[in-house]
């Protein structure tokens, strides 16, 4: 890749996807240079809409395309794992939305094939380039939060009606979005998962997955420290608003995540002797500023909501039960291309993803197991 032309990426996947092709647009130094859709109808109203000439119906030929630089993958699920694996041994950067891969065989693959062609991969975790995370992970480099004691994470979501590999799902398979926050902060990787199922799905869903639960909860513990943390996941037959949240205690501040959208979160400053506070004033409602200023210029209005090209009752559905994912996506894409360029270390990495991912994936098998200790694998 020449210095003096922008990143060309490839898009793969025109749903969720969308969203990101007007911040790759607007990016100093970067260009989406192609899309892939299955479908030529789809493919072509996206080109159209956002005058991208280059399209194909074959991922496949979309790799083989030598001017091509990168590809952001936002495919289903079932196919995160060979398509990362594919792109990466064709010389190809990648971002990847999560989950990085449904096996602890797919995460390994994709960190052998990274080695091998010494690429960038990244997975594209929301929660922490979320204005929130953002927001404690600050509290927590100032001090403020004092030495972290413990973190929680919960992610719960009606997947009732979403397309047909997501019926029976196991919830901790895609756990990532409340694993992530909790070992990004501490930055380190999870070393042991018990889990333990509860409640059943519908007799209907079980069958695909063999998975019973309708909620996983999950304890797992940080190599070289002595925090531990706890996430709890759902997808069907569990009665919630949509709630993607993260709480962190801490011995001078802590930290949790609103209860229900529209809500601002709550600060709890801890009383002492010096600095008496009475009950009733320790906690308080503390609004989220937003870290646009974190971001190039041109991309710097895409941290807020609406401000995408495609109409609002067009936002995929993720986005919108997400309330935009806090910001985030111009702070994915701004991490990948700062990685592509070697100007910072992928955050996360394909180490650090496959870990991320297998905290699940081990959870999972923990629950059906009865909640046995299950040691992540080291890759």
């Amino acid at each position: 890749m020449a210095a003096d032309r922008p990143i060309r990426v490839g898009l793969v996947g025109l749903g969720f996807g969308a969203e990101f092709i007007p911040i790759y647009q607007a990016y100093p130094g970067a260009e989406i240079h192609s899309i892939c859709r299955r479908g030529r109808k789809g493919l072509d109203e996206v080109g159209d809409r956002y005058g991208i000439k280059t399209r194909y119906t074959s991922y496949a030929d979309m790799l083989k395309d030598p001017e091509l630089d990168a590809v952001h993958i936002n495919s289903p699920i079932p196919d995160h794992a060979w398509m990362s694996i594919d792109a990466l041994n064709a010389g190809k950067h990648v971002a990847c939305t999560v989950p990085m891969g449904t096996s602890i065989d797919e995460c390994r693959k994709i960190v052998e094939a990274q080695r091998t062609s010494g690429k960038v991969y990244m997975m594209m975790e929301t929660v922490v380039y979320s204005r929130e995370f953002l927001f404690v992970k600050e509290l927590y480099e100032n001090g403020e939060l004092g030495r972290l004691q413990f973190l929680r994470g919960s992610h719960q979501q009606d997947m009732d009606g979403w397309p047909d590999y997501w019926p029976g799902l196991p919830p901790m398979w895609y756990a990532t979005h409340c694993v992530s926050p909790c070992l990004a902060l501490v930055g380190k990787l999870a070393e042991s998962v018990v889990c333990h199922g509860s409640g059943r799905i519908r007799e209907e869903l079980i069958g695909k997955y063999k998975s019973p639960f309708a909620i996983e909860t999950a304890t797992f513990t940080i190599k070289d420290s002595d925090v531990v943390a706890e996430v709890t996941r759902s997808l069907f037959d569990v009665a919630r608003q949509y709630r993607e949240s993260f709480d962190a205690y801490g011995s001078k501040k802590s930290f949790e995540w609103q209860q229900v959208e529209g809500e601002e979160p709550v600060v709890h400053t801890k009383s002492t002797e010096a600095h008496p506070i009475p009950e009733p004033e320790i906690p308080r409602r503390t609004p989220v500023p937003d870290y646009a200023r974190l971001l190039p210029g041109p991309i710097q209005r895409f941290t807020t909501r609406g401000v995408y090209s495609l109409d609002e009752g067009e936002q995929h559905l993720s986005f919108t039960q997400g309330g935009g994912h806090g910001g985030s996506h111009p702070h994915l894409v701004h991490a990948f291309l700062s990685a592509v360029r070697g100007e910072r270390t992928a955050l996360p990495d394909a180490v650090e993803s496959a870990n991320w991912t297998m905290v699940g994936l081990c959870a999972h098998e923990s629950a059906l197991k009865g909640g046995e200790k299950i040691k992540i694998p080291t890759l």
